[in-house]
């Protein structure tokens, strides 16, 4: 992978990974427009991990917050926080340590499957949109229905953050307090997902050229931190309808057309 194309994937990756039109999804689209590229171990952790680090800067302050409570070991608020950050993360980690390999078996830049679940993605975000707005606290059992919708979101197509918000919403949720719980509690199972693919991978395909690397860190941090940012006060707006209409006119375009 040169430089550019490590440039385009990085950028891709961080702004499709918060806002909700599903990073895999487009990434999958990259590939299919580049002619079947496939990206390295190394620069796979690299942008996954600039997309946590774009969480980790936005949240900085709620994150300290949060681990300041935990090391109190007392029941506060903040300790029950994170009890339904790590309930959110079950369904996802199930996923992953028993189907993952038929999960991947769908990642082969084909734009009927991308296409398809785009359109899934655009239901979820047309509900999410329509339903009435409440100002509900997330419980534990909201946050593991969130956290199902996470777990489906591991398909190409089907928006993480979309599927996630739009469930809390449906859920009568707090929207502004979604947005929030929405990313962090990704934080976890990408940094699990990356720990699992250095424990699995040979060191031979470990070998990438370091500019392109780089590249593709800085753009994934950069976009993913200005997405981060945005998606927050889209969701606190109410404005989700507007992606699904891309996701409507993408989808419908990539069945069609590609």
């Amino acid at each position: 992978m040169n430089w550019y194309e490590a440039l385009i994937f990085g950028l891709v990756q961080g702004l499709t990974e918060f806002l909700p039109v599903s990073s895999d999804g487009h990434l999958e689209i990259v590939k299919f427009l580049f002619g079947g590229i496939e990206e390295s171990f190394l620069f796979s952790v690299a942008v996954h991990g600039a997309t946590v680090l774009s969480i980790l800067v936005v949240f900085w302050k709620d994150i300290i917050k949060l681990l300041s409570g935990v090391y109190k070991f007392t029941m506060n608020d903040e300790t029950v926080y994170v009890l339904k950050l790590l309930v959110s993360m079950i369904p996802v980690a199930i996923v992953g340590f028993t189907l993952m390999d038929k999960v991947e078996s769908l990642f082969v830049a084909d734009m009927d499957i991308t296409g398809s679940f785009l359109l899934v993605t655009a239901l979820f975000l047309l509900i999410g949109h329509f339903v009435p707005k409440r100002d509900k606290p997330i419980t534990y059992g909201s946050a593991f229905l969130m956290g199902i919708a996470q777990a489906l979101a591991v398909l190409p197509g089907l928006s993480r953050s979309g599927s996630t918000i739009s469930t809390g919403l449906m859920l009568g949720n707090s929207k502004n307090e979604l947005a929030r719980f929405s990313f962090l509690m990704v934080i976890v199972p990408i940094i699990g997902a990356n720990l699992v693919q250095v424990v699995t991978t040979e060191p031979q395909a470990m070998n990438v050229v370091l500019f392109p690397l780089i590249v593709a860190f800085v753009a994934a941090f950069v976009s993913g931190y200005a997405a981060c940012r945005w998606m927050i006060n889209i969701v606190r707006k109410g404005k989700l309808g507007w992606f699904a209409l891309y996701c409507i006119i993408l989808g419908l375009t990539l069945i069609i057309f590609a």
